[in-house]
């Protein structure tokens, strides 16, 4: 499967950056965490989920559907 570059960042219903929110790529082990600041990069394929996780906050799944960028 062809691998892309996904980017995004990641923050709280105030709009304040989340630092080390999991980011796994559903249906497998691979996955990142958010830096200081939010931000992510991961590689997956086209038609992957991520999945979204933090302590105190609830789980999200989103498709990637060929999107570059993924701001949660």
């Amino acid at each position: 499967m062809a691998q892309q570059v996904v980017k995004g960042k990641v923050v709280d219903s105030n709009q304040s950056a989340l630092a080390g929110v999991s980011i796994l790529v559903k249906g497998t082990t691979k996955g990142t965490v958010t830096d200081g600041s939010g931000n992510y990069t991961i590689s997956v394929a086209k038609n992957a989920s991520l999945v979204f996780q933090s302590l105190g906050f609830a789980t999200k799944t989103v498709e990637v559907s060929g999107r570059t960028t993924i701001d949660v």
